[in-house]
């Protein structure tokens, strides 16, 4: 398992719950705009795509301008200041997440809360499983739409008959993932030979202790607009 070029996947899971715990009891929209100045400066030194980044967060513009519209016109109390709350709280959680998604793989992070936080085998190798047969889900897709134009029918997204049809074919995958995993020598409840294993310094603990201290003693202490 490649080493993360930052912080390990299991401290940012571990503070981006933590933060993201806090910012939702929190009201504050100074808080909101410091976790996502903090975690797009992160992503900078990471040099995590900006493409990704700026498309990601040009894809939820609309959502936090519904959220903002919605509690400006129907809140009640202060709607500016509230409607600036819930709009700007959609971007922190989203940046949030993007400081691990951008920056760490999807094997790794599991492998990571595997070793560091007891992430049961089952469930770290059933999900890496399905993630490497999305571009078999691709053909999928494209086969029950041949399928169906040739008995004169057109199956489109927004129909439930189209993704019943894919569910039926991924419980016949759900059998053939258990018998590779199976035939590789997986047994459920097994110990397993760990072949790398990455150590979690404890700086990086003791820094998710700071951050959330000090999030937690800027917001109650001085109250933030």
């Amino acid at each position: 398992m490649h080493k993360s070029r930052g912080l390990n996947p299991t401290t940012l899971v571990l503070l981006i719950i933590s933060i993201g715990l806090c910012t939702s009891f929190i009201r504050s929209v100074t808080m909101n705009v410091a976790v996502i100045i903090c975690s797009l400066a992160y992503l900078v030194l990471q040099r995590a795509s900006f493409r990704k980044t700026a498309l990601i967060l040009l894809i939820a513009l609309p959502l936090a301008m519904g959220s903002w519209l919605s509690f400006y016109f129907f809140g009640t109390g202060d709607r500016w200041h509230v409607a600036w709350i819930y709009g700007s709280r959609v971007f922190a959680y989203l940046t949030l997440a993007l400081t691990l998604t951008l920056t760490a793989s999807a094997k790794m992070i599991l492998f990571s809360l595997h070793e560091h936080l007891r992430l049961s085998n089952t469930f770290v190798y059933g999900v890496l499983a399905a993630l490497n047969m999305f571009h078999r889900l691709r053909s999928a897709f494209q086969q029950v739409r041949y399928s169906a134009m040739l008995r004169g029918r057109a199956y489109h997204f927004w129909q439930p008959r189209f993704y019943l049809r894919l569910i039926i074919i991924a419980l016949n995958w759900s059998g053939d993932l258990a018998m590779a995993m199976t035939s590789q020598g997986f047994t459920e409840g097994a110990d397993r030979t760990e072949l790398t294993r990455e150590s979690l310094p404890w700086w990086q603990l003791l820094l998710v202790v700071m951050l959330l201290g000090a999030y937690l003693g800027v917001a109650l202490g001085t109250h933030p607009w």
